[in-house]
């Protein structure tokens, strides 16, 4: 059993929905036949999170806190806690109607944002430490990190900077739905800008490692087009012309497999994604890979009114760490209410697992 990766997971923003989702993840299991999960966040936030947990769901815990992950028991039903000492317990709001917690309301806050700052700090040095196997990072704000002095755009860029890190990017994976960006938080005008070439032929050999690291012998990649039509030879862009084709071209004088050989229109990139025809697609911007994962992974029951399935991974690849998030936001205004869906970090735990196995 001692061969089970040991999973580092931080808590994100105290004041959001990590702590209940969390809690709602460690009452599995086959969680802990699978690895040895810790937890690195605030032994208050966890208490009360998993006094929500109980009221609203039944589930009953206990908090194991340690120093160093050497002191985890790592067993079912004991969630092992690095408690950071951040975050008070009187500064967490215990609000209660007919006895059942309500959500927190209190939004992106300096304490919250340098309490989640500080978790993925430490798991990055646990990880760098040979500590432990992988990390799993629950959601941050990244207003409240930049309200508390840290100037990231998001955790990737966190990742990258605390690991020395150059040619990185972001994979989105649901199910054997996955994507990495060339581009990720910033503008739509700066992310047409930062199509070029050298950029996108790294980020197909990240692609490609990045499918070898999950199991999958021969990659079939697809890469994005920028434009409409993937320009039309240049009508509506010339992207795909002067710098996406000579980065294919490229990857494929390595042998790397890209089977169309070319860039594919947007529009459908996905669908045939969907359909087996690539492993992993290579997409522009953000928003270009987000939005087809979502709709993919988020399902809002419109009649009950809540969300049934909120599932999807963030892997931050090109570390020499292992990453894996949740695909979600903190979830303020919900925090507190014991609903939290813990799919995504699920997922995240499971990638985790399998990339600290294979690696």
């Amino acid at each position: 059993m001692n061969t089970r990766p040991i999973i580092g997971i931080s808590m994100g923003d105290p004041f959001g929905n990590g702590p209940e989702i969390t809690v709602r993840a460690m009452n599995d299991p086959d969680l802990y036949r699978r690895c040895r999960p810790l937890v690195v966040g605030d032994v208050s936030s966890m208490e009360y999170a998993l006094e929500v947990a109980k009221k609203v769901s039944g589930i009953s815990l206990q908090l194991h806190s340690v120093k160093v992950p050497a002191e985890a028991k790592f067993e079912y039903g004991t969630i092992d806690v690095l408690d950071m000492g951040i975050v008070p317990a009187s500064e967490i709001p215990h609000k209660e109607i007919d006895g059942v917690p309500q959500p927190f309301g209190l939004g992106a806050t300096r304490l919250g944002g340098e309490a989640a700052f500080q978790y993925v700090v430490k798991v990055i040095e646990l990880a760098m430490a040979g500590e432990i196997d992988a990390t799993v990072t629950n959601a941050l704000s990244k207003e409240a990190i930049n309200m508390a002095g840290h100037h990231y755009s998001g955790h990737t860029e966190i990742y990258a900077d605390y690991t020395k890190t150059s040619k990185y990017t972001m994979m989105l994976a649901h199910e054997n739905l996955r994507v990495v960006h060339v581009s990720t938080h910033v503008s739509l005008r700066e992310a047409c800008d930062r199509v070029k070439k050298d950029r996108v032929l790294d980020c197909i050999h990240i692609a490609n490692n990045a499918c070898k690291a999950l199991g999958i012998q021969s990659p079939k990649i697809g890469v994005a087009g920028l434009n409409p039509h993937c320009g039309e030879n240049g009508m509506f862009g010339t992207e795909e012309v002067e710098e996406i084709q000579p980065a294919i071209d490229a990857a494929l004088a390595e042998g790397i497999n890209i089977p169309e050989k070319k860039p594919t229109p947007p529009d459908t990139v996905f669908s045939k994604a969907l359909g087996g025809w690539y492993d992993i697609v290579v997409v522009m911007y953000h928003d270009q890979g987000h939005i087809p994962l979502k709709v993919k992974g988020f399902v809002y029951n419109r009649e009950e009114k809540h969300w049934e399935a909120v599932a999807g991974v963030n892997v931050t690849l090109g570390l020499p760490i292992i990453r894996a998030s949740v695909d979600h936001g903190t979830g303020f205004g919900h925090a507190g209410s014991g609903h939290a869906n813990e799919l995504s970090l699920g997922n995240a735990i499971s990638y985790a697992i399998q990339l600290a196995e294979n690696r």
